[in-house]
């Protein structure tokens, strides 16, 4: 039985995963859908046709739940396509002017949860599987007022590139979505909307065709997926202009 795992999958960028998982993965017959939210995990699942939804809830960012889920996978060793880490947060503000808490917990869901959700499932990955790290525009170059975030995506793009480069024998490929800023309830929870010049005049990416396009860029086994000429434009220029210039007019 071909399995699919998302994590995240209950909203927002998760919904689009879903919904758009049986057209690109027809052979998947069953699902892994993984957030906080049993009632949302259970009206995501309707989204399927085919496929059978697992409700699956777990808090990732917390350790208890993140051994369930491995001994989920060790006692049911389900025969793994296709792992999306879509699963993370974000939130605007300096550090030092708010709890610490909401800082770290950036740092375990983003990049904690991340890790060992993927260090947990890649032994049940079959060969010719698809790893899909969702990373954001913000790993290119650190961001002020949101440092924490962008902190973290960039280690997500980078431990995408390692884990690709490790998992190239067992013909695994593993993609990092860099996308923009969409119209999802992300936005709102980070208390970006209406705060922020520079998301005031950013161009926004579509959830339904950020999805697309990683699904075709993880198929054709690219390790980096950027919606959007302006994104693709900016990555290259993080790369070429010295970051201490960069982060003048990166502060979101």
């Amino acid at each position: 039985m071909k399995t699919a795992i998302i994590t995240g999958a209950s909203a927002g960028l998760g919904l689009q995963f879903v919904s758009q998982l049986e057209h690109n993965f027809p052979e998947i017959s069953e699902v892994w859908l993984i957030a906080r939210s049993k009632d949302k995990l259970t009206k995501a699942s309707k989204l399927l046709n085919k496929a059978h939804g697992r409700v699956v809830p777990l808090d990732l960012s917390c350790e208890e739940d993140l051994d369930k889920f491995g001994k989920m996978l060790y006692e049911e060793k389900p025969e793994v396509i296709l792992l999306v880490n879509n699963a993370g947060c974000g939130y605007l503000a300096n550090v030092g002017e708010t709890d610490y808490r909401m800082q770290t917990g950036m740092v375990d869901l983003n990049i904690k949860a991340l890790t060992a959700v993927t260090n947990l499932c890649i032994p049940y990955i079959i060969r010719g599987g698809r790893i899909i790290n969702v990373s954001s525009i913000a790993s290119f170059c650190p961001n002020p007022r949101m440092t924490v975030y962008s902190a973290s995506k960039s280690y997500v793009s980078a431990f995408s590139r390692g884990i690709g480069e490790e998992l190239k024998g067992r013909g695994i490929k593993v993609t990092a979505v860099c996308s923009g800023p969409m119209s999802t309830g992300f936005l709102d929870i980070a208390g970006i909307r209406g705060n922020s010049k520079t998301f005031d005049i950013l161009p926004f990416c579509a959830p339904e065709k950020v999805v697309a396009g990683s699904y075709k860029a993880s198929k054709k086994g690219h390790s980096v997926y950027t919606p959007r000429v302006f994104f693709k434009f900016y990555r290259v220029v993080a790369k070429i202009l010295p970051q201490s210039l960069m982060v003048k007019f990166t502060k979101t």
